[in-house]
Order: C-alpha cells, then sequence, then structure tokens
C-alpha cells in the first residue's frame, strides 16, 4: 500500500501536469479510489458574479454508475460560502444532507454519505469537490488526513483551468480582432496580394517600396474609402519595422477634449476621471508605425505636440512632467486638401512640411477601372464567405453595369454593393443591377442610377430586408438560438452581437423561438 506521502505526491502531479481538468479529476480519481470507498467525485467552480456553484466535471469510479445531468446550481450567498471554506476545509456529511450553504444539489445523486473540500487560493474563493464514499462516515485516521490533503491540489487544477480558459478568451478575442481588421481592409490574411497591385495601383505600390525601407513619414492622400489603410499596411510590412505593431488611429472619431489623452495619455489624477495611468497610442506604437487616419481632424493645439513628436521623438503625458520618449514611425493619410487648409491657416505649415516629406497619392476608383472587374471577384467572394452563401461570380454583364458606375465611394462603396448584391441574389445569382439600385422604367426604358426612380427607390430595399431576415434566421436555426459566443449566430455571421441584436429588432425576429426548449 502506498505511504500518505507517496499518494500525496501523486495527487500534485496529477493536478498541475494536466492541462484539461477532466482528465485532472479522472486521474485524481483514480489514486484516491485506492485508499478510499469512493464512487464519484466532482468539481464545482464558483462563480461570484452571479453567484453560484456550477459543476464543471463530473468522474464516476463505478462502471454501472450515470453522472447526474450538469445543471447550474441554485444561487447562494457569497459570504455564507467564503465563511465555510474558511472555517472547514474538509467536511464529511449525509449526502441528503449538506451543510449550509452548499445547496442540495451540490450532492445530488450520492448515495449515502459525502465528503466536500473548499478550494481556495490566493485570489478567494475558486470552488469545492464533492466525493461520494457510500460507506460509513467513520473514516480512518489515514483516509481524514488524506481528505485533509485533497484541497490543495484541487485548488490548482481548479485555477489552471481557469488561467487556460482566459487564455483561450484572449486568444479568441485577438482572432476576432484579426478577422474585423481582414474583414476591413477586404482581405482574408495578411499575406493576401493587394487587388489592384498590376493593375491601376501599380505606381502607388512602387513609391510604396521606394519609401519604405526609410523612417521618413509617408502621407497618403486619396478620397475617402479608396483603400488609405491598404497602403499604410503596405508600408509598414515591407519596413524594417514590420514585427513591431501598427496602431491606427482616426484623428476625426476623438473628441477634441480627449486627443490629447488619446495620442500622448495621461497620469494619474491628471483630470477629472483619470483614475489610473494610461499609456497613449503613442507609447502603444513604439517600435512600430503610427497611422493617424484623417490627419486633417487633428486639433490645432494636438498639431503643435505631434510636431514636437516627430521633431525630438519626446512628449509628455497629460499631467505628466517627465519626457517620453518613443521610437514610432509616422504614416498619415488625409481626404482633404492639406495644402489650400494651410493657405487658409487650418492646418500648421510646419507640421505640413514635415509630414509630406514624401506623399503618395491614391487614385480614386473611377480613375482606374481595370481593377473593378477583380475588385468585384474579390468581394464576391469574401460576401459568400461571411453570409455563408454559395459563391457567385459577377458576369459579364454585372462587369458592364459595375464599369458603367461613377463610384463616389470608391472600393469602400463597391464592397457594399457586392455584398448587397450576393444578399439579394441569396446564393443564386448576384442581383448586381438591384443592389446598385437599377431598375428598368415603366416602359422598358434606360437604366437609372441610386435614388432617380420610384421603383428603385422602395422595392430593393424591402426586399434586402426579407434577404437579411431569411439570413438571420438561417443562422438561429443552424445554432439553436444561440446568439453569441463559440457556436453563435452572431460568430457565424461574422458581425457583433450587440449590431445583430438592433438589426433583429429592426427586422421583428424573435431569437428565443428557436431555442429547442422554448415552447411554440
Amino acid at each position: 500500500m502506498q505511504s500518505l506521502y507517496e499518494i500525496h505526491l501523486a495527487l500534485w502531479k496529477e493536478a498541475c501536469r494536466n492541462i484539461d481538468v477532466d482528465v485532472s479529476l479522472a486521474r485524481i480519481a483514480e489514486i484516491l479510489a485506492r485508499t478510499l470507498p469512493l464512487e464519484r467525485i466532482a468539481l464545482f467552480y464558483y462563480d461570484p458574479g452571479i453567484p453560484r456553484l456550477e459543476r464543471l466535471s463530473c468522474v464516476s469510479t463505478a462502471s454501472d454508475d450515470d453522472a447526474p445531468p450538469a445543471t447550474p446550481i441554485t444561487p447562494l450567498d457569497p459570504e455564507a460560502l467564503e465563511a465555510w471554506c474558511r472555517e472547514r476545509g474538509v467536511c464529511t456529511f449525509p449526502a441528503a444532507h449538506p451543510p449550509a450553504p452548499l445547496p442540495a444539489e451540490a450532492t445530488a445523486g450520492c448515495r449515502g454519505h459525502a465528503v466536500a473540500a473548499a478550494l481556495c487560493s490566493e485570489h478567494g474563493t475558486l470552488g469545492v469537490v464533492t466525493l461520494d464514499c457510500t460507506a460509513d462516515a467513520a473514516f480512518s485516521d489515514v483516509e481524514r488526513r488524506l481528505l485533509g490533503l485533497l484541497g490543495e491540489p484541487m485548488a490548482v487544477a481548479l485555477e489552471n483551468d481557469r488561467r487556460l480558459n482566459e487564455l483561450i478568451t484572449l486568444r479568441e478575442a485577438a482572432e476576432a480582432d484579426k478577422r474585423k481588421l481582414l474583414s476591413r481592409l477586404g482581405r482574408e490574411s495578411l499575406s493576401d496580394e493587394i487587388v489592384g497591385a498590376n493593375g491601376g495601383l501599380r505606381s502607388v505600390l512602387e513609391r510604396v517600396a521606394l519609401v519604405a525601407r526609410s523612417e521618413v513619414p509617408v502621407l497618403i492622400l486619396g478620397e475617402t474609402g479608396s483603400g488609405k489603410e491598404v497602403i499604410a499596411r503596405a508600408v509598414h510590412d515591407a519596413s524594417p519595422r514590420r514585427e513591431g505593431p501598427l496602431i491606427r488611429v482616426n484623428c476625426g472619431a476623438i473628441p477634441s477634449e480627449l486627443v490629447d489623452s488619446e495620442l500622448f495619455g495621461h497620469e494619474r489624477g491628471s483630470f477629472t476621471g483619470a483614475v489610473g495611468e494610461r499609456r497613449g497610442w503613442f507609447e502603444r506604437a513604439d517600435g512600430g508605425t503610427l497611422f493617424l487616419d484623417e490627419i486633417g481632424e487633428l486639433p490645432t493645439a494636438a498639431q503643435v505636440r505631434l510636431l514636437r513628436v516627430l521633431q525630438e521623438g519626446a512628449f509628455e503625458r497629460v499631467g505628466g512632467e517627465r519626457p517620453m520618449h518613443v521610437n514610432v514611425r509616422i504614416v498619415a493619410a488625409t481626404h482633404r486638401d492639406l495644402a489650400a487648409m494651410v493657405r487658409e491657416r487650418r492646418f500648421r505649415e510646419d507640421l505640413w512640411y514635415r509630414l509630406a516629406v514624401f506623399p503618395v497619392a491614391l487614385p480614386a476608383l473611377r480613375e482606374r477601372r481595370e481593377d473593378i472587374p477583380d475588385l468585384a471577384r474579390h468581394f464576391a467572394h469574401r460576401a459568400a464567405r461571411r453570409f455563408g452563401l454559395r459563391e457567385q461570380a459577377p458576369t459579364s454583364a454585372d462587369i458592364a453595369l459595375l464599369l458603367a458606375y461613377d463610384w463616389p465611394g470608391n472600393v469602400r462603396e463597391l464592397a457594399s454593393v457586392m455584398d448587397r448584391a450576393a444578399i439579394l441574389g441569396d446564393g443564386e445569382r448576384l442581383e448586381v443591377a438591384k443592389a446598385l439600385g437599377i431598375a428598368p422604367a415603366a416602359g422598358g426604358g434606360a437604366d437609372e442610377r441610386p435614388g432617380t426612380s420610384e421603383g428603385a427607390g422602395d422595392e430593393p430595399v424591402a426586399r434586402l430586408d426579407d434577404a437579411m431576415r431569411r439570413h438571420i434566421e438561417r443562422a438561429l436555426i443552424a445554432c439553436r438560438g444561440k446568439l453569441e459566443g463559440p457556436g453563435g449566430a452572431a460568430r457565424l455571421l461574422d458581425i457583433n452581437p450587440h449590431t445583430l441584436r438592433a438589426r433583429m429588432r429592426k427586422l421583428g425576429i424573435d431569437w428565443a423561438r428557436y431555442r429547442p426548449d422554448t415552447p411554440g
């Protein structure tokens, strides 16, 4: 028979070496069953936010024993549970009468006597482990000492599981941010070739290749929606800083009173609401590239501080006194005429000269129509993947319609049109004409531009809502009514859960009807 020391060491090994808590619990159950009259062991996680205990894992050592259903346990008094954990540690009791504050569900399925051990760490109460021991409550001295040693290794197994879940959550959040970025850039991976690299953007990418290896600031000039962020990322990816961060800041989206705090950070107590120290975008981009989108919207006071950073590589946090030094490359972009703004004294002339060392002019989509067919196919492919539709390629007639349009919204508008065409076609075709708002006149006349025909003003919109409703309902059916998280409709549709809920309210979709346990 193993000594108590050997059993204790084996418990610690199994608690620490397995990532999966189910595996740890199964191995620990095998070890305990050699000494204790053990038939079942269950691990419960304590969620202080609800607060309640919820069964995380259950292992039966009897081959014919069925584990109780994994139902959440009744909400309990957190102070009472924490006091019980501090005072008792390990206790035995008749399974039908668990001590307060443990609810009856904690020992559901136990036959005879049960053992409960509190699991704690420096963070507080983690949970509870219960053992179904069908023999008498009169344990031997060795068994009692073994039960007393059970709490610490089980707490480590539970803590490891909690930290693993936190890492998984962080990884999923990072993957979601990556997917969001790729969606905004219209790409499937960061290594994708830029559509138009061998066409209308060839001269632009040649200039990017020239300037990327240097450290000089780059100013990207182009209309809204023409792809300035794609070019900024191309500059970063081709530079020696490619392993560093690329931080994008939309200067037009920051309230004027918060610009300094966002760009340069602030010290604790520097203004009302500054409850802690905050790193600004310059500090976060240290060693990489800071992409200042819509630089023309930056207030004059922030322009002065930005000029100092460009000249000296130093700045001070709001409310701070010591200078902060960073190594950041600036890539700026704007759709405004900065030269005219300088003449009108709405943009600092010295900052303009600092930023415009190497300007890159990005042509509008109407100036590079040769790229429209490839862009249309690219966005049609992306729409099919995003919406779970059968992929359809634009026909020659579709391409002719797209080439005839002026594209005031540039590439961003083309992407929206192809998304709309894919939804309206419902996987059977691309309804490019309807997506553009083009409808034949009553007498079969010429096509019209968006908004110029009554038929184009109402009918396509109504049909778009119907198509979106059907698409969301299919996703809810596939996900059994689950909205967010892994296996949820928001993840399937690649859409923010809050946006999905708002769209469902607008379309009158009741998600509860799609849950299997909901009557009707």
